[in-house]
């Protein structure tokens, strides 16, 4: 009777000091990854002096707030913001339009070469973008789209991302589920969208977010295919505080911190779908 109360007790305290260690080492992780996002709303609300202070000040003493509006009015930062709305909303829109049905297509519909297109597509990923870009220049140029908003939306509306990663949740509806509405004479287009599309949410939510920022924070095709301030975006208008004579850290970090309140905005509200998205595919 002793021994097994020690063997009980031995197994609670090595399965205590596991769970020890990995709080631990999870807290630890968090905190080195929370530290930037620490450093850059603290630096907000310093003066150029405490942000430039070795060492480095952490806390903010006194806080300025007043670097929120200084850093609003720097800048037309009202027009980039509805720039980036309005290109993340609209090439999101598009992305996930496009994918629903080529992904469908390629899980479930069987035709010759399908294969094929589908390692075709997934080839492209592995070509780097900045590749691409002088090609595009050129394509989006001989378009007549230079600065305009077609040159930052169109090209975007369609990924083979969105498309191996809804292909993957669509393979996991039992072809039974077509069999059974085929007889009850459903055709194809109406399951797709009635019962296939509702199935695979979790996916769609994970393609929406991802593509949602990065569009947001895309830069390099936006200062490439632009050279109008009223078709910038924010990442580029965060140009705008650094300057030859130096950077302006606190305005920069307030205008930083403000860009990405949207995207904290939109995870909160789709993270139980995202987290679904990510688990299931199992992407990590």
């Amino acid at each position: 009777m002793a021994v097994h109360r020690r063997g009980g007790e031995t197994y609670l305290l090595r399965r205590v000091g596991s769970l020890v260690v990995v709080y631990v080492s999870l807290a630890f992780v968090a905190v080195i990854m929370a530290m930037p996002l620490f450093w850059m709303i603290t630096t907000s609300l310093k003066d150029i002096v405490q942000a430039l202070r070795i060492p480095p000040q952490w806390i903010p003493n006194p806080v300025r707030w007043d670097n929120y509006p200084a850093a609003w009015h720097a800048a037309p930062f009202a027009i980039y913001f509805w720039n980036s709305f309005f290109l993340a909303i609209t090439t999101t829109v598009g992305d996930v339009v496009t994918s629903i049905p080529a992904a469908y297509v390629l899980a479930k519909m069987t035709f010759l070469g399908r294969g094929l297109l589908l390692g075709l597509l997934l080839g492209t990923l592995m070509i780097p973008g900045q590749m691409l870009l002088v090609p595009s220049f050129i394509l989006i140029n001989r378009l007549g789209w230079y600065n305009t908003y077609w040159a930052l939306i169109i090209p975007w509306t369609a990924g083979v991302f969105g498309i191996f990663l809804l292909r993957q949740f669509f393979k996991t509806i039992p072809d039974e589920l077509w069999d059974s509405a085929r007889i009850d004479g459903c055709h194809r287009l109406r399951y797709i969208f009635q019962i296939a599309v509702p199935l695979v949410r979790p996916g769609i939510a994970t393609v929406a977010l991802f593509k949602f920022v990065g569009s947001w924070n895309a830069f390099l095709w936006v200062i490439i295919m632009t050279d109008k301030v009223e078709l910038r975006t924010v990442p580029v208008g965060l140009r705008f505080f650094m300057m030859d004579i130096g950077t302006d850290y606190p305005r920069l970090m307030a205008a930083a911190t403000m860009a990405i309140v949207p995207v904290l905005i939109l995870f909160l509200f789709a993270q139980r779908q995202f987290i679904q998205g990510i688990a299931r595919t199992g992407i990590k």
